[in-house]
């Protein structure tokens, strides 16, 4: 990367300054880089998409590629809930408990038309009619199911928003 400077003369995130090769960014900017490209999301699949979430993981489409290769199995080490399915108010709660058991900062992605809307073909009363009736939803993926490629662009959505995020003392 070359040495250039924008109009107000400060340097942008990743621009060489120099032969010594410093680095000047704020933290709040290299803490979300380093946020959007390690990105662990958590093992909660629900229904027919969680087998393309798997997919996405597979060799063939190898979301390692964009930082979200650990797949944990606890809430408490996962900061990306990826909601694959229909959601019934019976497991309602437990999403949400395990929700609530996660470290800040975290994120969820509504895989599906069952979890975005709930109006699939499971538009009846014992089906949730979209999962950010319980928690907020960062990014939605549209399908029935997704494909694995609509999952990973949505990934990557996820990531530029965390990328812009404001720190919340700023009035985000």
């Amino acid at each position: 990367m070359g040495l250039t400077s924008t109009v107000d003369g400060k340097l942008q995130l990743g621009q060489q300054v120099g032969q010594q090769g410093f680095l000047l960014a704020k933290l709040e900017d290299l803490a979300n880089e380093i946020r959007a490209n390690s990105i662990w999301p958590l093992t909660f699949g629900l229904a027919c998409c969680a087998i393309e979430m798997m997919a996405t993981a597979a060799s063939r489409f190898d979301v390692a590629r964009f930082g979200a290769e650990v797949f944990r199995a606890s809430p408490r080490q996962a900061d990306l809930m990826i909601v694959a399915g229909r959601v019934s108010q019976k497991m309602a709660p437990v999403l949400r408990q395990i929700y609530d058991q996660m470290p800040e900062p975290k994120y969820v992605i509504a895989m599906g038309v069952c979890a975005s809307t709930g109006n699939g073909i499971f538009n009846n009363y014992a089906v949730v009619q979209g999962v950010d009736e319980i928690v907020p939803v960062d990014v939605y993926v549209p399908g029935c199911p997704p494909r694995p490629e609509s999952l990973i662009y949505g990934i990557m959505q996820l990531q530029k928003k965390i990328r812009r995020k404001i720190p919340a003392e700023q009035g985000a």
